[in-house]
């Protein structure tokens, strides 16, 4: 069985909770652009997108709440 990377799950977390990649990646002491490339690695890892994004708001698709 493969297991999910804890740092790209914790980074899905983090962002779950605040709604921003820019306000995740200050709790999470890394670049918004870090934080951003892990949620990506974990979305192709499991063929779904968890977030929609725009320049105003981040929220949770369907599959990022049943994740």
């Amino acid at each position: 069985m493969n297991t999910l990377d804890p740092e790209l799950l914790r980074a899905f977390i983090v962002v779950a909770d605040r709604l921003s990649f820019t306000r995740a990646a200050e709790q999470l002491n890394r670049t918004q652009a870090a934080v951003s490339l892990q949620v990506k690695r974990l979305e192709e890892r499991l063929d779904a997108a968890l977030f929609r994004r725009s320049t105003a708001r981040v929220e949770l698709t369907a599959a990022g709440r049943g994740f």
